[in-house]
């Protein structure tokens, strides 16, 4: 194929995504970037240096698979767990790796590594200084490690005897949640003004599933055999709204877009109001049953958008499938092995 003709072809994506060109030079190929899409974390089979991002467009209409490898020439890892971003930068926590790695978010080539102080890490989260990273070790270790985020340096851990788990951000503070695989019912608030624990906070009922933050605050999903329970906790440590999901029982996977929870109950995923105390009754969908471990694997919802992923057992590739807030089906495609989130960038 002459050049020309394949200039013409890649100018004609210019609508999917920014592209620098060279000025001077006609064989200098673009160079995609990956702004103005969703990342999709494949975390790849334990074991297995397979780990991989996906870029897909934010209409939908391109992906591109193991962007990481295809930008590095090198693979990512073991266990892609989960993905978090500052400012230019995006944290690729790797578990079974013990690694953090640092790319450029938008053109996903490397700046640096974190692994000093890193065992069985499990998710990160970052404010404007520092990189917060929890460790939870099969009967081991458990702590939540601290870096400058400027170079990377390690700056001190804080250790706990309860799970370490998710980590979030909310209001420039840091909440870890010391819970995991449906066992345990405590947040704890770590002040970032001097990197202490500041309080504990307990929650009334239930066992938490998951935790997030949105527009500031802490939101937290437990539940147990008969019903479920979303809590709002502000940034300084406090509940300040309980939601009860009566009758829906073991809710997870809980979500915030547009002023609704989405959430899911086996292979159910409903929706409400942030704003409502009436439970819904009625599923918005109803996914692949992929049996205890695997149904909704992966649950996402961003920009107007349901995501869900069908990880196959991890025999084969993960199919992801969209929906509108509502539940209407938009597309299906193929991603990595284990595809575990999806994320705005």
């Amino acid at each position: 194929m002459k050049i020309t003709k394949l200039l013409q072809l890649l100018f004609a994506t210019v609508l999917l995504f920014n592209i620098s060109c060279s000025n001077n030079d006609d064989d200098t190929l673009p160079v995609i970037t990956y702004e103005n899409g969703f990342l999709i974390a494949n975390e790849g089979n334990f074991g297995k240096p397979n780990a991989e991002v996906t870029f897909v467009s934010r209409d939908l209409t391109f992906s591109q698979n193991s962007i990481f490898s295809k930008n590095n020439g090198t693979q990512l890892g073991d266990v892609l767990q989960s993905v978090a971003f500052n400012g230019d930068k995006a944290y690729l926590l790797l578990n079974n790796s013990n690694k953090i790695q640092v790319v450029n978010r938008y053109t996903f080539k490397s700046t640096g590594t974190i692994t000093d102080q890193i065992d069985q890490p499990r998710y990160v989260a970052v404010t404007t200084n520092n990189v917060y990273v929890t460790n939870d070790k099969y009967n081991g270790a458990k702590y939540v490690s601290i870096y400058k985020s400027s170079d990377l340096s390690f700056v001190k851990k804080i250790t706990f005897n309860d799970a370490v788990e998710r980590i979030v951000e909310a209001g420039g503070n840091i909440f870890v949640q010391n819970a995991s695989f449906g066992f345990g019912n405590k947040i704890t608030y770590i002040n970032t003004s001097n990197n202490e624990i500041q309080s504990v906070i307990t929650l009334p009922n239930g066992n938490i599933n998951r935790t997030i933050s949105y527009n500031g605050n802490v939101y937290v999903i437990a539940s147990e055999a008969t019903d479920s329970y979303i809590y709002q906790i502000s940034n300084t440590g406090n509940i300040t709204k309980t939601t009860t999901l009566t009758g829906i029982a073991n809710a997870t996977n809980l979500q915030i877009d547009g002023g609704k929870y989405f959430f899911s109950s086996a292979n159910k995923v409903y929706s409400m109001n942030m704003t409502s105390n009436i439970t819904p009754t009625t599923p918005i969908i109803t996914a692949v049953d992929g049996g205890q471990y695997y149904t909704l694997y992966g649950f996402s919802v961003v920009d107007g958008k349901i995501f869900t992923s069908d990880v196959k057992n991890f025999t084969e590739d993960s199919e992801i499938t969209v929906y509108t807030t509502s539940g209407s089906k938009i597309k299906s495609f193929t991603t990595g092995k284990g595809s575990n989130g999806v994320y705005l960038n």
